[in-house]
């Protein structure tokens, strides 16, 4: 089957002058850790400033004062951390299985480290929850080596790794994805139900059927906490009922619209993650003037 190349950008309707927050999505995003406080915080700030009807982060207890410090307008949940600050597995499970019968968009990864619980957090919520979800940063490296469960979805799952991360995933060099991303993009999301964004310059969203190729976005957004605004950004979009190719398209050119604002403001050397969120608003105004 020919792969189709998209080239046009989804739009989001109109809000109606009698909205009210439930129109707009419920985000759960679970991310945070010892050291990582500030990945939950990117991450939800992100999906509010997407126009996310709710959002609410859940982390490790440790750090959960610290993620509620960043933002008054999310709301947070303290999760049962062990001795080293990781997440207990069947604590984790059981707080994440009542905090998703409220959600609409699961969001996971950013900073929540590599400990075995993770692991199986990660493979649990693949095989088994049931609401569209964007794996990221540590919810892919506890996802190598495990790829057999992509073959087994049941709901959308995309995945939003950069270069490393896509390597680590399907036992390849990082040479070797950067000679033909495309290529290896599409090969990977040929699973039911996989949405694959390979990060980078020109980043490349697919489904394994189309194919998009991003062209917004700047070198300044080599930066510590870029990919953790960008998984707020697509989690919010699902939440307001984009379709999943749709809501990744859209948040990988919003999310660099957001950077190139910010470098314009602050410089390529100078702009930091928080900047990118900060420029979502002007993002999403100038997508809907244009």
């Amino acid at each position: 089957m020919a792969l189709e190349r998209i080239e046009t950008l989804p739009t989001l309707p109109r809000r109606p002058a009698d909205s009210h927050k439930g129109l707009y999505g419920s985000v759960l995003v679970l991310a945070g850790g010892r050291g990582m406080a500030g990945a939950a915080a990117l991450a939800g700030a992100a999906a509010l400033r997407s126009g996310a009807g709710l959002v609410r982060v859940a982390s490790p207890a440790e750090v959960q004062p610290t993620v509620a410090s960043f933002e008054p307008s999310y709301m947070t949940y303290p999760l049962e951390n062990d001795e080293h600050g990781a997440l207990r597995f069947e604590p984790a499970r059981q707080a994440l299985s009542t905090l998703l019968e409220a959600a609409d968009v699961l969001a996971i990864g950013p900073g929540l480290g590599r400990a075995g619980s993770i692991r199986e957090l990660v493979r649990w919520v693949v095989e088994s929850v049931e609401v569209p979800t964007v794996l990221d940063a540590d919810a892919l490296n506890a996802l190598a080596g495990q790829t057999d469960i992509l073959s087994k979805l049941r709901r959308p799952l995309i995945i939003t790794p950069h270069p490393g991360e896509f390597a680590r995933l399907i036992g390849r060099s990082t040479a070797e994805i950067q000679g033909d991303r495309e290529t290896h993009a599409v090969a990977l999301a040929q699973a039911d139900h996989l949405i694959v964004i390979l990060k980078g310059a020109r980043t490349v969203v697919t489904d394994g059927r189309r194919v998009y190729v991003n062209t917004t976005g700047n070198p300044g957004m080599a930066t510590g906490g870029s990919g953790d605004v960008l998984t707020g950004v697509i989690a919010a979009l699902i939440g307001q009922k984009l379709p999943p190719f749709e809501a990744a398209q859209l948040g990988v050119h919003v999310h660099g619209l957001a950077g190139d604002i910010a470098r314009d403001q602050n410089g390529e050397i100078g702009m930091i993650a928080g900047d990118i969120v900060d420029s979502l608003p002007d993002a999403f105004e100038h997508l809907t003037q244009s």
